[in-house]
């Protein structure tokens, strides 16, 4: 073959490498924005409809419309032992996790919630570290861990204003952030070993549709279908809700399930310190939120904690880690 020939044989092949970089970066965007608005999508959501009530129509909303997508593309239907470990996997993300994130962002900033939650993947090693069978973790991810702590303290005892409550920081509003990050981690790390759909988009459906389900339940005894006042609801939270549903759900955990197979690990991992530095720059930019200078020094900390701990983790021989999302 002269080098004429060889050229041209490479040539459809480099069209296809060039294709495939283009879908991945779209879709790590995709992943980096639309999961870093949905801080501020449900700050502004539960403007005027009941936290625990609107999270719950969104994921039972979205989960319904990713489990007829997966009918439609042949996933078989979910067996009662993988709608149970669904349900507990929904409790535990969704009821506990982002049911209580939309709760607490009643008391703090979205800023301040995106923190927080940027802290998932500190509790996952240190959960994964204590539990059944665990493996004492690297002194890279150690040192993670202890900064990622680290950060956390620093934020919950700066004296600065949280430009939600317009007064130092709510300390009931980090403790249900830091509930729902713990809860979130417990959910990611069941999920590894449950009984769930083969099929990804299938398990996400089945996840978001008992997670619904339970959150509306919930919402009962909380009180929120006594505060919903449907005429009272503003366009800026119908708003809010559709963007959380069609792109926080839908479309971001869409993307987010095909870089899982056709993207390297570590590099869909980013969204775990990415997500916060969008959020933040979102709160500031769409809904003035400010960070004080002891919060932004806190957040510093924290997402350079993340980083620590998913770059060292990553380097596990044969660690082919399954993560989880914020949907």
């Amino acid at each position: 073959m002269n080098e004429t020939a060889k050229v041209q044989a490479k040539a459809p092949h480099a069209g296809k490498t060039s294709s495939s970089l283009y879908i991945v970066g779209l879709a790590l965007v995709a992943v980096y924005l639309f999961w870093g608005g949905t801080y501020l999508g449900m700050k502004v959501a539960i403007e005027s409809m009941p936290p625990f009530l609107m999270a719950g129509a969104r994921f039972f909303s979205a989960g319904l419309v990713l489990y007829i997508i997966s009918r439609l593309t042949g996933a078989r239907r979910p067996e009662f032992r993988e709608w149970s470990s669904a349900a507990i996997v929904g409790a535990l993300l969704l009821l506990g996790g982002n049911g209580m994130v939309a709760w607490a962002e009643q008391r703090v900033s979205s800023s301040v919630a995106s923190l927080i939650i940027a802290a998932v993947p500190v509790w996952m090693m240190l959960l994964g570290w204590f539990g059944k069978n665990g493996k004492r973790p690297s002194t890279g991810v150690i040192a993670g861990i202890v900064l990622g702590f680290l950060g956390i303290v620093v934020l919950v005892l700066q004296p600065g204003q949280d430009s939600a409550a317009g007064k130092g920081f709510d300390i009931i509003g980090i403790t249900a952030l830091l509930a729902a990050s713990i809860s979130w981690a417990a959910g990611s790390m069941y999920s590894r070993s449950a009984k769930l759909p083969g099929s990804p988009l299938m398990s996400t459906a089945a996840q978001m549709l008992t997670g619904g389900v339970l959150l509306i339940i919930f919402s009962y005894f909380t009180g929120d279908w006594g505060e919903l006042e449907m005429a009272g609801i503003t366009a800026r939270s119908y708003l809010a809700f559709g963007y959380l549903v069609l792109f926080g759900s839908i479309v971001g955990y869409t993307a987010y399930i095909w870089l899982l197979k056709n993207a390297e690990p570590s590099l869909v991992s980013t969204y775990a310190f990415v997500n916060p530095v969008v959020a933040v720059l979102l709160g500031w930019l769409l809904a003035g939120e400010q960070l004080t200078a002891g919060a932004r020094t806190a957040a510093v900390i924290i997402i350079a904690a993340v980083v620590i701990v998913t770059v060292f983790r990553s380097r596990v021989p044969g660690g082919k880690r399954k993560d989880s999302s914020n949907a």
